[in-house]
């Protein structure tokens, strides 16, 4: 049953990559996921990204991990270490966006929780007060008439 749900994303063209910690799952699931990720990763119609035990600050803990074997094996030197490296190593790097522009945050939460901790650094932030199920178009036009008015300067400051 689930074999063929893949194969129906692999024919409509959808790409799955998943991001976050897997190795505390069964492992005939993480066989599952695996086959999944392999079997879409040429399909560009759409790209679902599903977080599965992520965490914002193990992303970028393991990137680091990696840029320090890195190091230490004498690929890059310390200095070659910069922001674009970090986020080359970043579960995200997957996605050709891997920093969004928006984040909606529903249930009335006024936090990240953890959530793409790295990638959101420059992202407009919306709050809205209905839970997930609930969150529909009036909520989504609402966010994004929010974010037409905002001005976007990346860390730069005003005029």
């Amino acid at each position: 049953m689930i074999d063929s749900a893949f194969l129906d994303f692999h024919r409509a063209g959808i790409r799955i990559s998943i991001i976050g910690d897997t190795s505390m799952l069964h492992k005939s699931l993480q066989e599952l996921i695996d086959k999944a990720v392999k079997t879409t990763k040429e399909n560009s119609q759409l790209h679902v990204v599903i977080a599965v035990n992520y965490s914002g600050q193990y992303d970028v803990v393991q990137a680091c991990q990696t840029i320090a074997q890195k190091v230490k094996d004498g690929i890059i030197e310390p200095e070659d270490i910069s922001s674009f490296l970090v986020e080359q190593e970043l579960q995200t790097n997957c996605t050709d966006f891997p920093c969004p522009d928006l984040l909606i945050r529903t249930s009335g939460e006024l936090r990240l929780s953890n959530f793409l901790l790295w990638q959101l650094a420059y992202a407009e932030l919306f709050f809205s007060h209905s839970h997930w199920p609930d969150f529909g178009e009036a909520e989504f036009l609402e966010a994004l008439c929010s974010f037409q008015q905002r001005q976007r300067r990346y860390g730069s400051q005003g005029s």
